[in-house]
């Protein structure tokens, strides 16, 4: 609800794509910055209790941005500030809350719970911005911002009743970003699948930051239409994450979110020169469904493949990746839209993660491709101690 009331309220303000997509890209910045350490100290704390003090901040966030929008002492200059702050606490507590699922289920349960979460996750995507829309419509966007704080004391009460020694104990064995990165890139699938996420990231997913403009500018519709849109994608998600926890996974993982990244560009340059809503609403599902299995299978993958003691510092990078670069990616899409339509700029992302998808898909699998294990590191890293020294890093996919 929060996300659609926020992308409305900077279009309603300034009237200017491009400062909507500065929204996200603001408050990704910290994330850039930060997540990094972020899983670092998601190693090293009591993850129950770090998690409640983040939520809590969320939730005053959210109460101060209401409290500014319905006293029409909100400004774009305000927008960017509290969602600098957002993106200050999100670099903490995303690496914290990812990697705190495998301490609660164990690694055979772990992608079932991944997709579990991401269920959750997405079902709020489809009820908040329908909901949004028409709250919007009636009562304006300071209610989203409220209904939003208050919705956090859901959230604190479930941390709360969390019992037993779950995430009482960090990891013994300590390690720095640095070890997490020489893992990662030190083994073939985990390096190929960072690639990929990063791609996504800067040309797939900074579609919803454009969203509002293509839903105005080229669709023709108002709050409520966007929200539709908005929902469509979340439905999407859903539903592949649903199936992911119901059915488990037939085929490789790899194979899985291989394939849906191809489906996933192919979708989105339909979806960019689609001029009708319904069209674009069933494209938008697609794309919410393969975006949600390959994010899925991704960090299933990288959860499973590293060692108990670098977690916290792959979530980190993925974190980084997914949440952290995601100002690229809103910045050139938004630079897109304001020059050439939200249209041009969609169907060039969806281009080039159809494009990065098809070359990873032929290095991985294709024939020169055999003997690539699933996320066994080339050398033993993650088996040896960290090198403080550093270390050459091999490249490419």
């Amino acid at each position: 609800m929060q996300s659609v009331a926020l992308g409305w309220l900077v279009l309603e303000l300034s009237d200017s794509p491009l400062k909507v997509g500065l929204v996200t890209t603001i408050g990704a910045l910290p994330v850039l910055l930060f997540t990094l350490y972020g899983g670092v100290v998601a190693g090293r704390v009591n993850k129950r209790r770090a998690l409640i003090l983040l939520q809590s901040l969320f939730l005053v966030e959210a109460l101060i941005l209401g409290t500014l929008t319905a006293l029409r002492y909100i400004t774009v200059p305000w927008v960017y500030l509290l969602a600098l702050f957002s993106g200050l606490v999100s670099a903490f507590e995303i690496p914290i809350r990812q990697s705190y699922l495998v301490e609660l289920v164990g690694k055979t349960d772990l992608m079932n719970a991944i997709a579990l979460n991401s269920s959750a996750f997405n079902l709020s995507r489809v009820l908040g911005p329908a909901f949004a829309g028409g709250l919007i419509a009636v009562a304006g966007t300071a209610a989203c911002f409220f209904v939003n704080a208050v919705s956090f004391f859901a959230v604190l009460g479930g941390l709360l009743l969390i019992r037993g020694p779950l995430g009482q104990s960090p990891a013994e064995r300590r390690a720095e970003f640095r070890d997490g990165l020489r893992h990662v890139f030190g083994s073939h699938w985990p390096r190929a699948l960072v690639v990929m996420t990063t791609v996504f990231t800067l040309f797939g997913a900074s579609l919803l930051a454009i969203l509002p403009v293509f839903a105005r500018d080229v669709l023709g519709t108002k709050a409520g239409g966007y929200g539709a849109l908005t929902s469509g994608f979340g439905i999407g998600a859903a539903v592949g994450a649903l199936s992911i926890a119901a059915f488990g996974v037939r085929t490789e993982r790899e194979r899985l979110a291989l394939a849906a990244g191809l489906a996933l560009g192919g979708a989105l340059v339909a979806l960019g020169l689609s001029r009708h809503f319904t069209l674009a609403f069933a494209l938008l599902v697609l794309a919410g469904l393969c975006m949600a299995v390959n994010a899925i299978m991704t960090n299933t993958i990288l959860q499973t493949s590293a060692p108990d003691h670098l977690r916290g510092q792959v979530l980190g990078l993925y974190s980084f990746i997914v949440i952290g670069m995601a100002p690229f990616g809103s910045l050139q899409a938004g630079w897109l839209a304001e020059r050439f339509g939200a249209s041009t700029a969609i169907a060039l992302g969806g281009a080039v993660c159809l494009t990065v998808a098809g070359i990873i898909g032929w290095r991985m699998l294709g024939p020169k491709a055999r003997g690539l294990g699933t996320g066994e590191p080339v050398s033993n890293l993650e088996a040896r101690s960290p090198d403080p020294g550093g270390g050459g890093m091999e490249e490419g996919p």
